[in-house]
């Protein structure tokens, strides 16, 4: 039997996508700047509904269900900000930030598929539903839809759309195979980062730029943004891993390192546990459980270990590193003019280091 999509909705404003206390912006021509991401938003919103519609039954299923799960919309609220840079909102800008937001959403169906998660926005990933076959078909349908998208924009949205792509796929190909040859593994892993982040909320940005006419020269300080803040991104989402609070993170605490993946806190502690017995000793509990770890198993013994983990210096340094990446993208951006955008982006970067899912 097919499931039925979530119901999970988003609420379209720039204070749920970014993070950025509507209050902060008071003044009228403020208030128009947002209401202006908030239009956008609306109709990429609906345009998503239109694009990602298929006349196969199942496909149409498959393709709308994590659509539908929820979502911030960061990436495509990151175009329209950066477009009022230049003219603001257009046809072009709006079809910019659908085809982003499908690619993004096209890359949770083949990491979930990757790192066998079992949970996504709160709801069970697509192949825990329909199987890992899908689950990547599905994804590859998006990123086909994405692509056609970008077609209609011309050759530069067609190049900065495949340029992404790949880097998407070098991230995940570096880090699947892990460090090579000495390399040094907290190095790899933001590269890694900056490649499987970074790249396409920099891409992001600056798809507002160009397609909002903006001045060229904004460009470099947008993509230089993008990349640190999406770096910052990640990191705190591996200190969110951590956390017990199921409700909020849609997934049980833990659940990137049970997938094998070697978050920073992790890797800052196998790095410690070279000297430190203490250091040596969680790490050796962490990587037994994770090896030993199975659908049916007593997990109180892993809990409890990331419960330690969670309280370690190591994850405070984690989001030291996290809170550097953020305070960089701001600096990034001094060219950019004084007013709502530069004060929108200064906030988002801010408010990175402050969430808690």
């Amino acid at each position: 039997m097919t499931p039925s999509l979530p119901t999970a909705g988003r609420s379209t404003s720039l204070a749920s996508a970014l993070g950025i206390a509507e209050r902060l912006f008071s003044s009228p021509k403020e208030r128009r700047f947002v209401d202006a991401i908030e239009l956008g938003l609306d109709a990429v919103e609906e345009g998503l509904a239109r694009e990602m519609s298929f006349a196969d039954d199942l496909a149409d299923v498959t393709s709308r269900y994590l659509l539908q799960a929820g979502g911030k919309r960061v990436r495509p609220t990151l175009t329209l900000l950066t477009a009022q840079l230049g003219t603001g909102n257009n046809p072009e800008v709006v079809a910019a930030a659908e085809a982003l937001e499908i690619t993004h959403l096209a890359s949770l169906y083949h990491d979930d598929v990757m790192d066998e998660a079992n949970m996504r926005r709160g709801v069970p990933s697509a192949q825990n539903v329909w199987g890992n076959s899908v689950a990547i078909l599905t994804g590859d349908l998006l990123f086909a839809r994405a692509s056609k998208l970008m077609s209609r924009l011309g050759e530069e949205a067609i190049m900065l759309q495949a340029d992404t792509f790949e880097r998407l796929c070098i991230g995940q190909l570096h880090e699947t195979v892990g460090p090579q040859g000495g390399e040094d593994p907290i190095a790899h892993y933001l590269q890694v980062l900056a490649d499987k982040t970074g790249s396409l909320i920099s891409a992001s940005a600056q798809m507002g730029v160009i397609f909002g006419e903006a001045p060229r020269e904004y460009r470099a300080a947008v993509t230089e943004f993008g990349e640190k803040v999406g770096i910052a991104f990640q990191l705190v989402d591996d200190v969110i891993d951590l956390s017990p609070e199921v409700e909020s993170t849609g997934k049980v605490a833990g659940t990137d390192l049970l997938s094998g993946v070697s978050t920073l806190p992790l890797l800052y502690l196998r790095e410690l546990a070279e000297t430190d017995t203490d250091a040596a000793e969680l790490l050796a509990r962490i990587e037994h459980d994770v090896e030993t770890a199975s659908a049916t198993a007593d997990h109180a013994d892993f809990d409890a270990a990331i419960a330690q983990l969670r309280g370690h210096d190591v994850t405070r340094k984690t989001l030291d590193e996290a809170r550097h990446w953020s305070r960089e993208a701001v600096e990034s951006i001094a060219p950019l003019p004084r007013g709502p955008v530069k004060k929108a982006l200064t906030r988002f970067a801010e408010s990175i280091v402050e969430r808690s899912n």
